[in-house]
């Protein structure tokens, strides 16, 4: 790599929180020159950027910010695109690589482009709820301002058919307020109106809300449903216990899962003892 080359970091911050970024996340934000941003992810990482050119963005302005970072580079700069959540994950870096693509880009020869992934809504509110992706799932955004609504209901119909555990993203906004109604009327077409369901605001943030409600009583928690809200829709199997989120794996079928007196007396006779000396 030649010393003029740029360098075009898409980091994820992951929920917020900074003891949930990734080490790659703040070594590359460290490195980097500029800062390019949404306001609100730039200010989750306000004090890992002191003295650094920070440019801000408010929402909707994508394209803007992504051709920004991407000329920086091409000038020759260290940048940091920064992004909540994993970069991957309704992100930032498809944009990137799709503007790339038009521009002709040279992967040997142009600027340096590298996708930092983080924790995303659905690692992280599962996390906080449970145990609920344990089995398959989806994953589907609510926002049709990029998809028509036509071919998100398409998804959710085959997310609920399939009996799929499914993780909304953007359950609502101030301009969408029937998706997510809509969405739940679906499911009740395929699933018990006392399925478990998780809604989590701002996971990891100060503004941390966490209930667990049902797929029928989902609409009475209006307060809670935002842009920064994840909501996870349990399947046939899900279930909660003591306030935790549980889909079953699968093990209860092959395996005894509370050992009786007998069994747990009795060493597993497969099992190897291995001597310290051979993990050193």
């Amino acid at each position: 790599m030649t010393a003029d080359k740029g360098k075009l970091y898409v980091v994820g911050i992951g929920p917020g929180h900074h003891d949930h970024m990734t080490y790659r996340a703040k070594q590359v934000i460290e490195e980097s020159e500029v800062i390019v941003g949404y306001d609100t992810y730039v200010s989750l990482v306000e004090d890992l950027i002191s003295g650094k050119e920070v440019y801000r963005y408010p929402m909707t302005q994508e394209v803007d910010r992504a051709n920004q970072a991407i000329q920086f580079a091409e000038n020759g700069r260290i940048v940091a695109l920064v992004s909540s959540g994993d970069p991957g994950i309704y992100g930032m870096i498809g944009l990137i690589y799709e503007i790339l693509a038009d521009k002709k880009w040279n992967r040997g020869a142009g600027i340096y482009v590298e996708c930092v992934p983080g924790v995303s809504s659905l690692n992280s509110c599962s996390a906080l709820v449970g145990s609920p992706l344990m089995t398959d799932f989806a994953v589907v955004s609510m926002s049709d301002l990029l998809v028509p609504w036509e071919m998100i209901v398409k998804r959710v119909e085959a997310a609920a058919l399939g009996d799929y555990v499914t993780v909304i993203y953007n359950p609502a906004s101030k301009k969408r307020v029937h998706q997510l109604q809509d969405t739940r009327d679906i499911f009740l077409k395929y699933r018990n109106p006392e399925t478990p369901v998780a809604i989590v605001k701002g996971a990891y943030r100060e503004s941390q809300a966490v209930v667990l409600t049902t797929l029928k009583d989902i609409l009475n928690h209006s307060d809670m449903l935002g842009m920064i809200t994840t909501v996870i829709v349990g399947n046939s199997s899900t279930y909660n216990y003591e306030g935790v989120m549980i889909n079953p794996r699968g093990y209860r079928s092959k395996y005894e899962l509370v050992p009786t007196a007998s069994s747990q007396s009795s060493p597993n006779k497969d099992a190897e003892a291995i001597p310290l000396e051979r993990n050193r």
